[in-house]
């Protein structure tokens, strides 16, 4: 077990599991974006950073089927911040929430040596989609294209550059796709840590392993980042789903089928 899995069964609740925890109707999450972990300024404009920030977590509500509310921001800021790159940071939130109806109701500010930006979203779920739910059978696919994100950290790492409206700093969430879908998808949640690695949470959740219909390099299912929909369904309800996804403009692919049988991560923990 990582030391990230280890520390949060430390916390005895049933609510932890999901990307986001449920409470009746609603859904709570959280997500840190930090300077020097998630990004350099070199790579992005202040006003990016926030908007970015502000659509990881989000990303955790649409994986839910929760509409994101509202928003609560922790920013810490270095001394050296400028009136306008901070009036870029607060449009760049303003802006990103605004897209999905999300109102900013509070948080904290403080004084630290880097940019850390932690937020959190309150969100409605009246038909929440959680992670466990699959059966043996069901069959797997995810959202867009993968492996996009690694292929461009590793270019800004070498001190290349990245489009601006590259996946790495623009993130398009599939909302409707998973609004309009939901009555066929069995469980789902978005791809932060990796294909790879987010098969292994589904797995331990719901005791299924996984045959892939083809292989998938190792860069592509370890690339984090990509906030992609990662969703099982049963093979009955395949034309339905297609359908949907068409009438969506969502791209998806069919990566394999649950099995009985176990499964093994092949990546390395991102966050430790």
């Amino acid at each position: 077990m990582d030391l990230e899995n280890y520390f949060i069964k430390q916390f005895e609740s049933k609510n932890i599991g999901d990307d986001g925890a449920l409470v009746g109707e609603m859904v709570y999450s959280k997500d840190a974006f930090f300077e020097n972990v998630h990004f350099k300024k070199a790579w992005m404009s202040h006003y990016q950073i926030a908007a970015k920030a502000m659509a990881v977590n989000i990303s955790d509500a649409i994986a839910m089927n929760a509409k994101p509310k509202y928003a609560l921001l922790s920013v810490a800021m270095p001394k050296s911040i400028t009136k306008e790159q901070a009036r870029e940071l607060a449009r760049g939130f303003l802006e990103s929430g605004a897209k999905y109806g999300v109102e900013i109701i509070g948080g904290d500010t403080i004084s630290n040596s880097k940019l850390d930006i932690t937020i959190t979203i309150i969100s409605e779920a009246k038909k929440p989609l959680l992670r466990k739910g699959l059966r043996v059978g069901n069959l797997l696919a995810h959202t867009g294209e993968v492996g996009k994100s690694a292929k461009e950290l590793k270019k800004l790492m070498n001190l290349g550059r990245i489009h601006a409206k590259s996946k790495f700093v623009n993130i398009e969430l599939r909302e409707k796709f998973v609004s309009k879908s939901r009555r066929f998808l069995k469980s789902g949640m978005d791809i932060s840590d990796g294909i790879f690695s987010d098969l292994g949470k589904l797995s331990n959740v719901n005791r299924v392993g996984f045959r892939f219909y083809k292989k998938t390099a190792k860069k592509i299912g370890c690339s984090g980042e990509e906030y992609e929909i990662l969703f099982g369904f049963d093979k009955r309800d395949k034309k339905a789903l297609l359908r949907h996804a068409k009438l969506t403009r969502t791209p998806i692919k069919i990566i394999g089928e649950c099995v009985r049988s176990g499964y093994k991560n092949r990546c390395k923990a991102h966050h430790f």
